[in-house]
């Protein structure tokens, strides 16, 4: 039936109608907050670029985790910053490694029990170079040359590396292990180095289709994990490629993904949607540091309304299929959505 029988309006006359019919919802519980972890004690420092987004000593991690937990948030996405670095990444997997250290201390506080951590695996915070592989042919110097073919990242070399990550994580108290690494195979050596370690239960949230973005910057300060040469574009993919995601999304799964996440989230939501329409999995979104940057610099311009704009943000990811989100944003929205 068409106008005037039909009044599509009637619906949207109060807060309580609109509340009944609304499709799409968001919970604190959906949220996944990200923390970047350092040395030290009473570390809280803040990162420039990401206006109410710290680097964090172990013991101001627990704080900002008992204050996600109370606020319901699902759960936590660790990264960490050693003090030192080297080629190897060997703090990746080093049983006094930060985010070990962080885990620990994380899975002794009870008051944590409701929150999901998750560790990602990625070896960039911790190589000299920054990339997220083995380098064969390093340049020489800082800075060298930015010809992706002057260098190459050894995929194959890097596998065990991940693997060894993952079970440090997992052992340490992670619930979830998270490759963001983009190597080829990564899933299926991270899932038979688990197993092999007697941790079979430990699911695996595969990055299946993480984008090269510039979306990204304000991250790598946060992570100090910017490259010191060259780019990622050699294993990150191609944002032009969405059959190509959903080739990655394809193969992470048959190597034994329990989990997906999108990166980035808002200009991805085409990549959300048929991953939804793809698998049966659940699926996840990063709504990623520039994108929370970008919002951050309107609220402060007051160009945009602060609640109104992250909450909406957030439920297009939610809309597009993601059920869950890791947000900069997850208290604020938290606080909002209670």
């Amino acid at each position: 039936m068409n106008f005037p029988a039909t009044r599509l309006r009637r619906l949207r006359r109060t807060p309580a109608l609109r509340s009944l019919v609304r499709e799409t919802h968001l919970t604190p519980s959906a949220l996944i907050q990200p923390l970047f972890v350092c040395p030290g004690e009473g570390v809280r420092k803040e990162v420039s670029s990401m206006p109410g987004v710290f680097n964090l000593s172990i013991d101001e991690a627990l704080k900002e985790a008992e204050a996600s937990a109370a606020l319901g948030i699902g759960g936590l996405l660790l990264f960490g910053l050693p003090a030192e670095k080297d080629d190897q990444a060997t703090g990746a997997y080093a049983d006094d490694g930060i985010v070990q250290q962080t885990l620990r201390a994380l899975k002794a506080n009870r008051k944590l029990d409701p929150l999901v951590l998750i560790a990602d695996i990625c070896l960039c915070e911790y190589t000299s170079h920054g990339h997220c592989g083995i380098v064969v042919n390093q340049p020489a110097h800082q800075g060298g040359p930015q010809d992706p073919d002057a260098y190459t990242i050894d995929n194959d070399a890097t596998l065990p590396l991940l693997a060894r990550t993952a079970v440090a994580a997992a052992q340490a108290g992670a619930d979830i292990v998270a490759p963001s690494d983009m190597m080829d195979g990564r899933v299926e050596a991270i899932r038979a180095a688990l197993d092999a370690a007697a941790l079979p239960d430990t699911p695996i949230m595969s990055y299946a289709s993480k984008f090269a973005s510039a979306f990204y910057g304000p991250f790598r300060e946060a992570a100090d994990s910017a490259p010191q040469f060259g780019d990622r574009r050699s294993y990150q993919m191609d944002g032009a490629n969405l059959r190509e995601a959903m080739r990655e999304i394809d193969l992470d799964l048959a190597e034994g993904a329990d989990l997906l996440l999108m990166k980035p989230a808002m200009p991805y939501l085409d990549v959300i949607r048929a991953a939804r329409e793809r698998t049966g999995v659940p699926i996840g979104a990063y709504q990623v540091s520039g994108e929370y940057s970008m919002l951050q610099a309107a609220f402060e311009k007051g160009w945009l309304d602060r609640d109104r704009a992250t909450l909406e943000s957030l439920l297009g990811i939610r809309r597009a299929g993601a059920d869950f989100i890791v947000t900069y944003f997850a208290k604020d929205a938290a606080k909002l959505l209670g």
